[in-house]
C-alpha cells in the first residue's frame, strides 16, 4: 500500500510522463515541417517510449492498491528555431525529469517504502540512459552546425530508430 503523500507524488510523475510523450510529440511535429523526417520519427519513438513510462507509473499504483488521478496537460511547443533547439530542449526536458524521478525517490526512501524504492531503480537507470542519448544528439548536431549533408545523414541514422 501507497501512503498518500507517495501516491500523491506517483500520480504527480504519471503526469511528468505523459507530458513528456506531448513535448516529444510536439517536436517531432516541427521536425517535420522542416523535412527531417529521420528526426520527426526519433522523436515520435521517444514519445511512445514516455507514454510506456507513463503506464508502469499507471500499473504500479493501481498494483500496490492506489488510485491512479489523471492531471491536466499543457499545450507543448510546436516551434524552434532549429533541429539542434530541439534536441536541447529535448536534454533539458530529461534532466528535468531525472530531477522529478530523484525527488520522487528520495521521498519513498524517506517513507521507507522498500518496493517502490527497488522499483524506482529502473526509471533512475533509465534517465541516465536517456540524457546521454540525447547530449550525444545535441554534441553531433553541435559538430555538424545543424546544415548541410551531415545534417542529413544525422537525421537518415536518427531515422532507423524503431518504435518503443
Amino acid at each position: 500500500m501507497l501512503t498518500k503523500k507517495v501516491e500523491e507524488t506517483m500520480n504527480e510523475q504519471l503526469a511528468i510522463e505523459l507530458q513528456s510523450a506531448y513535448v516529444y510529440l510536439g517536436m517531432s511535429s516541427y521536425c517535420e515541417s522542416i523535412s527531417l523526417p529521420g528526426s520527426a520519427q526519433w522523436l515520435r519513438a521517444q514519445a511512445e517510449e514516455e507514454y510506456g513510462h507513463a503506464m508502469r507509473f499507471y500499473n504500479f499504483i493501481t498494483d500496490r492498491g492506489a488510485r491512479v488521478r489523471l492531471r491536466q496537460l499543457n499545450a507543448p511547443p510546436t516551434d524552434y528555431s532549429s533541429v539542434l533547439a530541439v534536441f536541447e530542449k529535448a536534454l533539458d526536458h530529461e534532466r528535468s525529469v531525472t530531477g522529478s524521478i530523484n525527488k520522487l525517490y528520495d521521498l519513498v526512501a524517506k517513507e521507507k517504502d522498500f518496493a517502490s524504492q527497488a522499483w524506482l531503480d529502473w526509471f533512475a537507470t533509465e534517465q541516465v540512459e536517456e540524457e546521454k542519448t540525447v547530449g550525444h544528439i545535441v554534441e553531433q548536431l553541435k559538430m555538424v552546425g545543424g546544415k548541410g549533408d551531415a545534417l542529413f545523414l544525422i537525421d537518415r541514422e536518427l531515422g532507423g530508430r524503431a518504435g518503443a
